[in-house]
Order: structure tokens, then C-alpha cells, then sequence
């Protein structure tokens, strides 16, 4: 938590990492994709993969997370790199998304032999920035390594009131789209020389916003459109602007995909003069209940006596991109205060999700607890 790594990460935290892993008997594999300028969506990228190998035809459970962090702000009783014991929470940026949740599993792993089965490590630098080249580029080495886990676990943290009662089996998908409307610039004393392309966007929005996109499915929340910018560059009382943006944010349920709402969306700016520019962040996933969540409750309610509740809220998270390699569900800490300052976590809690983590990858690689 002291290396400050404030999205895209680089260096000292995953120098802090391998550290760690090396000892334990872990294969460290550190890479860097992006080439771009510093601030930009291309800018370098760090990126680990360890792997501890079992005997040969042994289960592989991977744990997966990111070492980067949301910029601190102001106003921390003390530093955000600065890791600070006061009464019973540990303060400092991290402290709960996610490196508390990673150092839990560094932990839990410590107290596995290594002849219970094949264990890795999936943790980027590019979580909480674009996620271009981040854990999508582990993808992509895992696979050219022929390293494809059996069953995945991310740290996110999904509890919300108390350790364990809650974990993620899914995620609804995301799509950003990006409204233009073009008109005419011109003075307005004289609008039958110009085009004003405010009232082309008001009509946009106003359709988007009316829209009822479903009621929600057995294991998601209904999908909701949101109207995230407007603007109309003018500073001018006396002028009929020449453009007009807008945009707007949609997350989803499985009753749609990135592309059949981008082509809606596309539709209607189109109906009313205008275009749309859509980027897909991902698409919904459902990790049915099954072995493996069973497996997580079991281990969570052996540790807490909390039976913890499945869900698919909240936003997205890069299982988005695992769950095309093996069936993932993200389980952690506390997220009341993530990206909040004066972020913390219970010391308490990190000693009881090490112990989760070690039962939970235990089962999951046929050695019980």
C-alpha cells in the first residue's frame, strides 16, 4: 500500500509483488504493453503472471486482481501512501481495492503446499484506468502459454455491510456512446440563415430518456440509460451554436448485448439529425450457481457463519474479460469506502478473508480444507 500506484501502475508495486511470490515457488512473468504518451489511454501498462505448478493433471485455480489505485484526492487524516493502524481499520489508498484483498491471497497461498494443485496469479496495473492492456493482454499470454485456469477468483470488494455477505456470480455490461448533432453557426436575429442543433439533441435525449429498456431477470437488475454530458460550446448570447454534444452511459442485463443497444441508440440519433459513436466496455456475464459458488459460500460461512447472497450489481470489473477463459466470481472486502478518502479496512477482516481464500482455493482444487 505504500507504493504509490495510482492507474496505469508500474514499477515498485509489482517489484513488491514478485518479492513476495518468488519465495513461495511461484514463476514470475512481468510484462509491459502500451506505448503511448503519459495521460493517454495508449501510455504503458504493467502486468504480472505467476504461476506455481502441482503435479501434472492437477486442478488450476487462479487469483486474479490489479495492484493500480484511483488517484487519492484531498483531504486524508493521513497520507494515502502512507499505511496507518489507527484503533482497528488500517488506513491508506488500496487499503480495500484491492491490494488488502491481494495481500490476502498472497497469504492464504503461503499456507498451501504446493502439491495440492496448480495455483496463478492474474494482476494488472489497468483496472481502474482504459483496461486496454491490462488484464486482456494476460488473457492473451495465458493462452499463447496454453495457462488456462480451471476456476477463477477476483478481490473485488463485494461485501457491503459485513465480511462474506456478499459475492458477485455475474456482471450486467456496459456500453459509453458518444451523441453529435451538426448544425449551422449564425446570428440569432437571424435563425433562417443558421440550424441550431439544440433542439435535434433535446429530441435525442428526450427519446433516450424515455425509454424502458426491460423490468430486469431472474439474476439482474432491470438495464438503465443515463445522460452523462451535454454541451454546447457558445459564449455567445447573440449566436445559434454549430454543434451540439451529449452522452450517455448504459449498463445491461443478458436481454441485450453492446452491439443490438448501440444500434438502437444509433437509430434514434439518426431519426432526429444526428449521429452516434458507441464504445463497448463489455458485455453481461452470469457465472451460474453451481459448484464453485457453493464452494465460496461454504468457505465464507465457515469463517463468518454468514451465508453470503449472489449477486450481479454494481459495476464492472475485469471478470468481464476472465470469464472467457473459466467460470469466475469475485469475492472481497468491504467496499464502503473504495475511492473514498480516508479509505480503510478491518484489520480483523484481512486475517478472516486470508482464511476464506485458503479454503476456498483448497476446494477448489480438490484438497477440501
Amino acid at each position: 500500500m505504500a507504493c504509490e500506484s495510482v492507474t496505469p501502475a508500474r514499477g515498485a508495486v509489482f517489484d513488491m509483488m514478485e518479492e513476495m511470490l518468488a519465495p513461495l515457488g511461484f514463476q514470475v512473468h512481468r510484462f509491459i504493453r502500451g506505448e503511448g504518451p503519459e495521460g493517454s489511454e495508449e501510455e504503458p501498462v504493467e502486468n504480472l503472471f505467476a504461476i506455481r505448478h502441482g503435479p501434472e493433471g492437477s486442478k488450476h485455480f487462479a487469483f486474479a486482481g490489479h495492484l493500480d489505485v484511483v488517484p487519492p484526492g484531498e483531504g486524508w487524516e493521513s497520507g494515502a501512501f502512507e499505511p496507518e493502524e489507527r484503533g482497528e481499520l488500517l488506513y491508506g489508498r488500496g487499503a480495500v481495492d484491492m491490494k488488502g484483498a491481494i495481500g490476502c491471497m498472497v497469504a492464504a497461498v503461503a499456507d498451501i503446499p504446493a502439491d495440492a494443485g496448480t495455483i496463478s496469479f492474474v494482476i494488472t496495473g489497468d483496472e481502474e484506468g482504459p483496461a486496454l492492456h491490462g488484464t486482456r493482454a494476460l488473457i492473451d499470454l495465458m493462452r499463447e502459454r496454453g495457462e488456462i485456469p480451471d476456476l477463477c477468483l477476483v478481490g473485488e470488494p463485494t461485501s457491503v455491510n459485513k465480511l462474506g455477505d456478499m459475492m458477485k456470480i455475474g456482471r450486467r455490461g456496459s456500453v459509453n456512446i458518444w451523441l453529435e448533432a451538426e448544425g449551422t453557426q449564425g446570428h440569432v436575429a437571424y435563425p433562417h440563415l443558421a440550424d441550431n442543433p439544440m433542439p435535434k439533441m433535446v429530441a435525442i435525449l428526450a427519446e433516450l430518456d424515455a425509454l424502458v429498456l426491460d423490468e430486469g431477470t431472474e439474476w439482474f437488475q432491470p438495464s438503465n440509460l443515463e445522460i452523462t454530458e451535454f454541451n454546447v460550446p457558445n459564449k455567445a448570447h447573440n449566436v445559434i451554436p454549430g454543434k451540439a454534444t451529449a452522452r450517455i452511459s448504459i449498463r445491461f442485463n443478458d436481454l441485450h448485448s453492446g452491439a443490438s443497444l448501440s444500434e438502437r441508440v444509433t437509430t434514434i440519433a439518426g431519426k432526429h439529425g444526428g449521429t452516434a459513436r458507441p464504445v463497448i466496455s463489455g458485455e453481461p456475464f452470469l457465472t451460474p450457481p453451481g459448484d464453485f459458488s457453493r464452494a465460496i459460500a461454504a468457505a465464507i460461512e465457515a469463517e463468518t457463519g454468514i451465508d453470503p447472497e449472489s449477486s450481479t450489481t454494481g459495476g464492472t470489473s475485469d471478470a468481464r474479460f476472465l470469464k472467457d477463459l473459466c467460470p469466475v466470481i469475485e469475492f472481497g472486502l468491504v467496499n464502503a469506502t473504495m475511492h473514498k478518502t480516508d479509505e480503510a479496512v478491518a484489520i480483523a477482516d484481512l486475517a478472516t478473508l486470508s482464511r476464506i481464500y485458503r479454503r476456498i482455493a483448497m476446494t477448489a482444487l480438490g484438497e477440501g480444507t
